[in-house]
């Protein structure tokens, strides 16, 4: 299982900002793709924005516009995964998780990426309130 550790989450009033981190590493595959899904008690585990090793972001509907992904691969072995996140609003309050070693294939497919339980961080905590 690959290691990550997430930071960043916390508590904002709505059109406000937060930024995201996780860094992975101890890789036990290729890191084709990395990205961050939310949850609220309740509800299933979504996609908000994933990144592919040549850069290449999406990103939800829900986020577009507001959401940048990104990802620094700087130090060997180890990536850092960043979600900014400006203008916030209330709907964004959940658990946010990284998640690394996405094969190139499901990249965008959250939906498959959701139902496998590897590779996922512990989760950091995004409180929007209005």
């Amino acid at each position: 299982q690959v290691r990550l550790v997430e930071s960043g989450g916390g508590s904002v009033q709505a059109g406000g900002s937060l930024r995201l981190s996780c860094t992975a590493s101890e890789y036990t595959g290729p890191n084709y793709c990395m990205g961050w899904f939310r949850q609220v008690p309740g509800k299933e585990r979504e996609g908000v924005a994933s990144i592919a090793r040549d850069g290449k972001a999406l990103y939800a509907d829900s986020v577009k516009g507001r959401f940048t992904i990104a990802k620094d691969s700087g130090k060997a072995g180890e990536d850092t995964l960043y979600l900014q996140m400006d203008s916030l609003k209330p709907e964004d309050s959940a658990t946010y998780y990284c998640r690394a070693q996405i094969r190139s294939s499901l990249c965008g497919l959250w939906s498959i990426v959701i139902r496998d339980p590897e590779h996922w961080g512990q989760g950091t905590l995004v409180t929007v309130s209005s």
